[in-house]
């Protein structure tokens, strides 16, 4: 009897395991290759460290379980130039996440974009080469209104061409991580940021050894080189839908007349 009491209770924890198990799904979203130029004519600085494809976003996984694992992947081996020790060093990625209705419409410092009115984030985590301390730090000081809203993992580490990281499931708010929106945002990890700019590197007209470039200097472009677009399939058709949502243009006093503005994709 005891023994039939045991297998019943084994057979139920294994059913409510394997349960649990599969409400853990996992999303991937997928980029073209050869995008990586912002709203279609953006070029790397000159400097050697930024080398071709370092900021071609290729995927995004999003792992559900005990904590949520975002892996960003871009079309170049990972290099550490700076000394980071982390694995990377030029990359910084933003992905912003949509988990309900509303959300905020604002960009972060030194992005320079917006997003829809029915394509708010909720959350932006940021995968940074840089310290933890230091990110939250900057985020202190140039966050602004959206600055509890920014959350930075433990640790953000890179290997092969993949930048990855977990963070808590509750600093994203509630639900099915696979039926959230994302925008995945690429930029570049600069340690010397302009004062208003979230650790981000500038997009000049003109390229320079650690400036981008096709840009405009009155600082009302997209600071951005690739984003999620389409569907997230990776369609070499996804590339227009990229260059539309990062379309701009500039006033002659240099103001943005129309900004950059980004929607999500979803599964």
């Amino acid at each position: 009897m005891k023994s039939s009491f045991r297998r019943a209770t084994v057979a139920v924890a294994g059913g409510v395991l394997a349960s649990a198990t599969a409400l853990a799904a996992d999303v991937t979203f997928k980029d073209p290759i050869g995008d990586d130029n912002g709203p279609g004519n953006y070029v790397y600085p000159t400097d050697g460290v930024y080398t071709p494809g370092s900021f071609d976003l290729v995927e995004l996984d999003v792992k559900d379980g005990g904590n949520v694992g975002f892996e960003v992947t871009v079309n170049d081996a990972l290099r550490d130039p700076w000394g980071m020790g982390v694995g990377f060093a030029v990359q910084m990625v933003f992905i912003f996440i949509d988990t309900k209705e509303g959300g905020h419409t604002v960009g972060l410092a030194g992005t320079n974009i917006a997003f829809a009115e029915d394509a708010g984030w909720e959350k932006v985590v940021i995968l940074s080469p840089q310290p933890a301390s230091r990110v939250q730090a900057e985020i202190r000081t140039k966050g602004g209104d959206v600055a509890g809203d920014i959350v930075v993992p433990r640790r953000t580490t890179g290997a092969g061409r993949t930048i990855s990281a977990k963070v808590k499931k509750n600093e994203l708010g509630e639900g099915d991580p696979a039926t959230w929106g994302y925008q995945v945002v690429m930029q570049s990890n600069e340690g010397f940021p302009d004062k208003s700019d979230l650790l981000t590197r500038k997009v000049n007209e003109y390229e320079g050894q650690h400036r981008f470039g096709g840009g405009n200097d009155a600082d009302c472009d997209p600071h951005v080189m690739d984003i999620l677009a389409g569907k997230g399939e990776g369609a070499d058709s996804e590339k227009q839908a990229q260059y539309d949502m990062l379309a701009y243009e500039c006033g002659p006093e240099g103001g943005a007349v129309k900004m950059a503005t980004l929607t999500m994709v979803r599964k």
